[in-house]
């Protein structure tokens, strides 16, 4: 009888079920979206390039561990952690060789080496330039047979100075055997002589440029003597794969190599990939949670204005004896009607706005195109449930008050507003605010951006929350206070006003989502400015040197710092390489300096400690980091470097200027040797001299792309690497503002849409149309007022905790001019979602709206 009868009202009041039928889906859509972001962190796969031709890969183990044992209540739980490590792990090639030997079924060991090997080609001989984009890696031949590559032209390298290139790279460039090419790897530039282009056997590699070089430059280039990136095992006739691979694992057992076979090999060749699953796994889960709560919140007011609308009728329902059990199960089978038609829409429609946002995500290089997006129906199904459980949970909400009144007192009750907040809600408004103070005050402890962005997102959520269920008390606070402002504004003021107080309700439905759309969108705008600047103010006032030598491509070689040294009137070079180091599993960012000269030209405010005598046993710290670890001048640090490589440091000195220049910082030469670039990312200079003869000094290297930059200068560009940053963050919350600013126009929409009535009503009583559309916009201006800076408020609050936890100062990053942009962003969507509405509700006859039956 019930599911009759709320199909009966879906299919009569269509209009009135429009808001919640479009909050829903949107909200089915974004979280199918985040949930293949998700799934593609867990399940996604990287398919092997390099390796296609061998079977069994022999690595080394990427990440570091800890293992815990606890003793509790006479029982023994030993609970074991790992976490990724920053670059490549390498293998003793003599000690894994002789045991793959011996290991039964093996036929051949083939030994592999990776590293940095870019090819310079000047613009305008490159074609199309698109092998900018790819990333190049180098090779020794004898691991060609691993893909395997054959050679289509010349021959292979025997000397030094030989290379052969891949046919990809020989087509875009031009390139022909006897050609020679400039290539940037681990060391100086240098010329080679091509000596052959060979192509895969099964066609292009999609994602990397490969370059093949002889035995012993190989050797030299990858700078790790004696060690390999990897072993390829191919087995003897007649034994599987699967036979191999536990026949290899049994000669490896007691070592840390690593056994890899089937899709398993692919994280191995590219290690961004691997590393990226663990990044859309937290912006997933982020976006998600976000997505999920924004939600909620915007389909709860949205339900409740359902039911306002509908107040009269369900009030008539209780009057003729429907019991409280039935109004709920009627409000329940609408919210599922709706809830299972919007949530099957959109999820459908989020299968490919995720697949655009996973698009998007790998061509800001957030996620490289090696990592392939996983699909099934999960993200859809649960999208589908979470949009009925919350169908159901908003119908519950917004229909309790007229579930519970009494059948005499329902029809008095639909006529007028009430006046009163319900205790209930007044009691989860406080708690809600309470609960945002407390984020707030929380946030303002956290220092470390991966613990602070997710509290950051959830303060705003709570807040909002917390405006929503006070919403009628905000509203009617603030109609006093523009009380005279809107008396001022003549007639259409003073009805404004009128409205303000006696539908607070209504008014609050509105000013909730553009208060989380304000509140939001400020957010995330300015978060990473905020961190950005303040990095930057650090690493601006900590330079002490005249010039800043920086590349536009892989680094700046060392060659080219030893010949800056050398030069007359430089008093200090010091070369900068950076890199990420782990202490136990906590990641810091890291970096290695030339300690000659440190002093002259870089000042980290030293607070404690001293940097005299730093040397390749040294480490100075970050304030921030002495805290969490318990460090001061002379304690021992032990850390893992980058490629895995324990190391103990004795700390020097402790820093003030833990953003700008990292939390870890310790000798050049002890940092480049554990790291796939070793090249500096910049070299700072103490020098009289002009730009110009800085260059001359360094002449030799100019299809390098080497660029001598004032202080100021190189501070612009960080600042424009600071913006590309913050695009993706900007693009992983841009669904989500998105979302919120549908379900602003979709609340305001209904909510003017509901009163034709009462817009007849004032026309009959001799206001003009004009007049009716003058007080819509008056109102419009006044909910955009409160709802902006509400939302300002909480934002600001944000924001300022934010910055006061991670840089230490109460003064967040706020661009006016994008700020204003926001705001004039809400005020487009307010009036045109009031003036349309308000037009079409004005266009039936006053009389006949009158006189029409309720």
């Amino acid at each position: 009888m019930m599911l009759r009868y709320a199909l009966q009202t879906v299919r009569d009041r269509k209009g009135g079920f429009l808001g919640a039928f479009l909050a829903l889906m949107c909200a089915a859509a974004l979280i199918t979206a985040c949930g293949t972001l998700l799934e593609t962190g867990l399940r996604g796969t990287v398919r092997t390039e390099r390796y296609a031709a061998a079977p069994v890969i022999v690595s080394a183990d990427q990440n570091v561990h800890q293992t815990t044992v606890k003793h509790k209540k006479g029982k023994t739980k030993v609970k074991h952690k790992a976490k990724p490590i920053a670059e490549r792990a390498w293998l003793s090639s003599q000690d894994i060789g002789n045991r793959l030997k011996e290991a039964p079924g093996v036929g051949a060991i083939v030994p592999e080496l990776t590293f940095l090997a870019q090819p310079l080609i000047q613009r305008g001989t490159s074609g199309d330039g698109s092998d900018a984009d790819r990333p190049s890696y180098g090779h020794a031949w004898e691991s060609a047979a691993l893909t395997p590559f054959r050679l289509v032209e010349g021959r292979a390298p025997r000397h030094a100075d030989d290379l052969v290139i891949d046919r990809h790279l020989a087509e875009r460039a031009g390139l022909t055997p006897g050609d020679r090419l400039t290539v940037q790897s681990t060391q100086s530039p240098r010329s080679y002589r091509i000596t052959g282009v060979a192509a895969p056997e099964h066609g292009p590699l999609d994602h990397q440029t490969s370059l093949f070089f002889s035995s012993g430059e190989a050797e030299r280039l990858a700078a790790h003597s004696g060690k390999v990136t990897a072993f390829g095992v191919v087995p003897n006739e007649g034994t599987s794969v699967a036979d191999l691979e536990k026949s290899v694992e049994e000669a490896l057992e007691g070592t840390t190599a690593q056994v890899s076979a089937g899709d398993d090999r692919g994280p191995v060749e590219f290690l961004d990939a691997a590393g990226a699953r663990v990044k859309l796994v937290s912006m997933g889960g982020a976006m998600g949670g976000t997505s999920l709560l924004v939600a909620v919140l915007v389909v709860v007011g949205t339900f409740t204005l359902s039911v306002q609308q509908r107040h009269r009728e369900l009030a008539l329902l209780r009057a003729v004896a429907a019991t409280p059990q039935q109004i709920r199960r009627l409000l329940g089978r609408e919210a599922l009607l709706i809830g299972a038609v919007a949530g099957g829409i959109g999820a459908l429609a989020g299968i490919p706005l995720g697949g655009w946002l996973h698009g998007r995500l790998v061509d800001r290089g957030a996620v490289p195109a090696t990592l392939e997006r996983a699909l099934s129906a999960f993200p859809p199904l649960v999208a589908v449930g979470v949009t009925l459980l919350g169908a159901l949970a908003a119908a519950r909400i917004a229909g309790r008050r007229i579930a519970r009144i009494r059948p005499a007192e329902a029809l008095t009750e639909a006529r007028v507003e009430r006046t009163r907040l319900g205790r209930s809600r007044l009691v989860a408004g406080l708690a809600l605010l309470i609960g945002g103070i407390v984020l707030i005050a929380v946030l303002s402890k956290l220092r470390t951006e991966a613990a602070s962005t997710p509290v950051t997102f959830l303060a705003v959520v709570v807040l909002a929350c917390a405006i929503a269920a006070l919403g009628p008390l905000v509203v009617r606070a603030a109609a006093a206070l523009l009380r005279g402002p809107l008396r001022l504004s003549g007639p259409g003021g003073k009805l404004a006003h009128a409205n303000l107080r006696g539908n607070a309700a209504r008014m609050a439905a509105a000013v909730t989502p553009l208060a989380l759309l304000t509140g939001m969108t400020c957010t995330v705008l300015f978060v990473q400015p905020t961190l950005g600047d303040a990095a930057r103010a650090q690493a601006r006032d900590g330079i002490r040197a005249d010039w800043v030598l920086a590349a536009q491509g892989p680094g700046v070689p060392e060659r080219a710092a030893r010949q800056l040294r050398r030069a007359e009137g430089v008093e200090a070079v010091t070369e900068v390489v950076r890199t990420t180091v782990r202490v136990g599993l906590d990641k810091y960012p890291a970096q290695g300096v030339t300690p000659a000269g440190l002093t002259r030209t870089w000042d980290p405010d030293v607070t404690a400690g001293t940097l005299k005598g730093f040397d390749g046993n040294s480490a100075a710290v970050s304030e921030l980091a002495a805290d969490q670890l318990g460090l001061r001048p002379g304690s021992t640090l032990e850390l893992t470097l980058g490629d895995g490589t324990k190391a103990a440091l004795t700390v020097r000195a402790v820093y003030a200027r833990g953003l700008g220049f990292g939390d870890v910082t310790m000798a050049h030469h002890r940092v480049a040797r554990h790291v796939d670039n070793p090249l500096a990312a910049t070299v700072l200079i103490k020098s009289d001299r002009t730009k110009e003869q800085l260059a001359a000094e360094v002449g030799k290297f100019p299809a390098s792309g080497l660029e001598f930059l004032a202080p100021e200068a190189f501070d612009g560009l960080e600042a424009k690497r600071q913006r590309a940053n913050a695009e993706v963050n900007h693009l992983a919350m841009g669904l989500v503002l998105a979302f919120t600013a549908i379900a602003v126009v979709n609340t305001l929409a209904m909510s003017v849409s509901e009163r034709v009535r009462e817009f007849a009503m004032l026309r009959l009583a001799g206001a003009t149309r004009r007049q009716v559309l003058r007080m819509l916009r008056t109102e419009a201006l006044a909910v955009l007022f409160i709802g902006t800076a509400l939302g300002s408020g909480v934002a600001l609050a944000v924001l300022t905790a934010f910055s006061v936890g991670l840089t230490g100062s109460a003064a967040p990053t706020v661009a006016p001019l994008v700020y204003v942009s926001v705001v004039a962003v809400a005020g487009l969507l307010a009036l045109t979602a009031t003036a349309l509405p308000g037009r079409a509700a004005l266009r039936p006859l006053p009389v006949s709206v009158a006189t029409a039956k309720e």
